[in-house]
């Protein structure tokens, strides 16, 4: 249960990251995986995870864990892999963020408009949408999965995975 592991940090219970594991390694495991397409670092990426949470809580306390902790994986996934600038690059990663690129507003376009109010912008846009349309959103944008692996998971053909 998500509020005995946030009950674990708050009592500086090391237990905390052990049940954080088992509950959340897993995904967490995919979501580096999906954006750095390498064990290695995915597995650090996973371990800093577990020390940032470490660290934010207290005196956080997040209403939903998995997606608090599915956004500290992901940030640090990304940081990663934008510092390392190499060829071993995940393509369902530059794809997803190259898609974004081309219809998200940027300064020249859409001067002042901040991350936030970008943010709020797709929410609309996402409740909108049939369920499908928003899972799919979410999987290939935020989890960085891939067509195929969202077309796998829900009996989708992979044009249809796509957005």
């Amino acid at each position: 249960d998500d509020k005995k592991i946030i009950e674990l940090y708050f009592e500086r219970n090391q237990q905390a990251i052990k049940k954080t594991d088992i509950e959340y390694g897993k995904l967490c495991h995919k979501i580096a995986y999906n954006v750095l397409n390498n064990r290695q670092d995915s597995e650090e990426c996973v371990n800093d995870t577990y020390l940032g949470v470490w660290n934010k809580i207290p005196p956080t306390r997040p209403d939903n864990f998995k997606a608090y902790i599915s956004k500290i994986v992901r940030s640090i996934s990304i940081d990663k892999f934008r510092k390392q600038k190499a060829k071993k690059r995940s393509a369902d990663m530059v794809m997803a963020l190259d898609e974004l690129a081309d219809v998200l507003p940027d300064e020249r376009y859409a001067p002042g408009r901040n991350d936030e109010e970008i943010g709020k912008l797709i929410s609309i846009f996402l409740r909108e949408q049939k369920e499908e349309v928003h899972r799919v959103f979410v999987l290939k944008y935020f989890y960085f999965e891939s067509n195929r692996d969202i077309a796998e998971k829900y009996g989708y053909t992979e044009r249809e995975a796509k957005i």
